[in-house]
């Protein structure tokens, strides 16, 4: 029904930067009473549980962990229903598979969508 794509992923030195992407697509966008209220980022490295990197709500009101403000930015096409994940200054600890996060609303829906995962890999 609603399907994410991820892309972006891939090694990178600390201290570089890379940008993720995640388009949402489905046959419900084309009918207007559905929407997508927040995209968001999610993080799961080897071992520990899934976190929240980023997330923007259909206000553009953003939201970070702890351990990225500043280094991370999100935005959002909303035209597109795409969101974007914008690392710099990455960190070794910032190695995770990436998960793209929305949130589709409409009437007798409110459920939140994953992407595939994307993975990122930050190199010492």
């Amino acid at each position: 029904q609603v399907r994410l794509v991820e892309s972006g992923g891939g090694l990178v030195q600390a201290g570089g930067s890379l940008r993720l992407s995640c388009a949402a697509s489905g046959s419900i966008f084309s009918i207007n009473i559905f929407s997508i209220n927040a995209m968001g980022w999610y993080r799961q490295a080897p071992g520990k549980q899934r976190e929240l990197v980023a997330a923007i709500t259909s206000g553009g009101i953003t939201n970070y962990g702890d351990s990225v403000k500043g280094r991370f930015t999100i935005s959002r096409d909303y035209a597109k229903n795409t969101v974007y994940l914008e690392m710099n200054s990455l960190k070794p600890e910032d190695t995770a598979v990436y998960y793209c996060n929305a949130d589709v609303v409409g009437p007798g829906l409110a459920e939140g969508y994953w992407g595939q995962g994307t993975q990122v890999t930050v190199s010492s």
